[in-house]
């Protein structure tokens, strides 16, 4: 359990407002300065978005602060939702923390004491600007449907938006990743609907993670603003990478670094571009008990068309290659490669290794001419890290601890 740095800075965009002093009521207080009976000037406080300031935005820091006394209370509030905050170790300023909601009147209520006791009590208000639209997380992964709330080292954190995202600095400033393992990472953009989280390195063993997408009033483009928070946890489970070589024809498992099994496989026959299997780090995005395979670009009728049903299949790219059961081929594996992309293995192995096999298991094939693509499935660690930062609205950050 480290310290860590935020990945989302809460609070940017503060407001560049002259802070103005506030009308003051209660305890009998005089105006702000004047010296009372017990000769101490009242306590004076200002605040900033002025007194009745529209238009305000969403992201701006709402600031308290008080001269010639303390803040005792500062409360922030505007229809169903309240702003919370941070007062200073001194206790002459309260700084907002998150956003407001668009669309809505706030009222800030400040309660300051001078040293001889005298109660000063200020209220002002401000109003949001209005939003046009709105934006929600459309999927956020892991999940326990999709994935599982248990998956491998090389899991990506995956969201995307419902809307296009422009600003994409306030969003991602505002995507917090926790965990209980100190982990250096960044979020990488694919497209204005489209980011994904992955540490430099694999997750570490065992830890625990949350994410909090704290995105209610964030804006994310001209008038369009979050509509709401989101939340995920998850676990990385045991490390489990498995290395396999179409040129040795054997798939290598190893867990927490130790070899726990070894299996004759077949690779891509090659020839033909598409029936290469490709090189790099592959992640197992899904296990199925069955998977119906066809052809690729091939139709009924033509030379080389198939279809046929095969079992016990993990999937390892978008471009249609899995690994599993092909008792057709047992006689092959481990010696030579004759699939057509997929990565055969023996029927009593595909059993195995599909019960053995979390989501986000790293699987690093090597020895083909194809490169796995980084956009292929989810490719994301055949980017360099200075790759992976290129694409990063704000860059890389130390997760916050859990």
């Amino acid at each position: 359990m480290g310290q860590a740095i935020r990945g989302s800075i809460q609070g940017a965009g503060l407001l560049a407002l002259v802070l103005v002093t506030s009308c003051t009521a209660g305890g009998g207080a005089g105006a702000p300065g004047t010296a009372s009976s017990q000769g101490h000037a009242d306590a004076a406080v200002t605040v900033a978005p002025a007194d009745r300031t529209g238009k305000v935005p969403t992201d701006a820091t709402v600031l308290v602060a008080v001269e010639g006394g303390v803040l005792k209370k500062v409360t922030v509030s505007g229809g169903n939702s309240s702003l919370p905050g941070v007062l200073s170790a001194d206790g002459t300023q309260w700084r907002s923390r998150g956003t407001a909601t668009p669309g809505t009147s706030y009222q800030v209520r400040a309660t300051a004491v001078n040293p001889a006791g005298k109660i000063t009590e200020t209220t002002t208000s401000f109003s949001t600007v209005k939003a046009a639209k709105t934006f929600s997380i459309e999927t956020f992964l892991p999940s326990k449907d999709m994935t599982g709330l248990t998956v491998g080292v090389g899991m990506p954190i995956m969201i995307t938006f419902d809307q296009p995202i422009t600003d994409r600095v306030s969003v991602e400033r505002n995507l917090v990743v926790q965990s209980s393992k100190p982990v250096f990472g960044a979020w990488h953009w694919f497209d204005d609907k489209t980011v994904h989280f992955r540490p430099r390195q694999f997750w570490p063993a065992h830890t625990n993670v949350r994410v909090e997408a704290r995105l209610a009033g964030v804006r994310g483009a001209a008038g369009l603003y979050g509509k709401r928070n989101q939340s995920i946890n998850f676990k990385v489970g045991r490390s489990q990478i498995t290395t396999g070589s179409t040129n040795s024809h054997y798939l290598v498992v190893k867990r927490e670094g130790r070899k726990i099994r070894e299996m004759p496989m077949s690779a891509g026959q090659g020839g033909v571009w598409k029936y290469y299997t490709t090189s790099g780090v592959h992640l197992a995005m899904s296990r199925e008990s069955s998977t119906v395979m066809t052809s690729p670009g091939i139709g009924p009728g033509q030379a080389g068309y198939y279809q046929m049903t095969v079992y016990n299949t993990v999937r390892i790219s978008n471009s249609g290659e899995y690994i599993h059961s092909a008792p057709w081929s047992v006689g092959s594996q481990g010696y030579s490669n004759v699939s057509h992309g997929c990565v055969n293995i023996s029927p009593e192995n595909a059993r195995w290794f599909i019960d053995n096999t979390l989501i986000g298991d790293p699987i690093i094939i090597t020895g083909s001419p194809r490169e796995l693509e980084p956009t292929n499935g989810w490719g994301h660690w055949q980017e360099k890290w200075k790759q992976w930062l290129q694409w990063s609205s704000v860059k890389h950050f130390t997760t916050e601890a859990r």
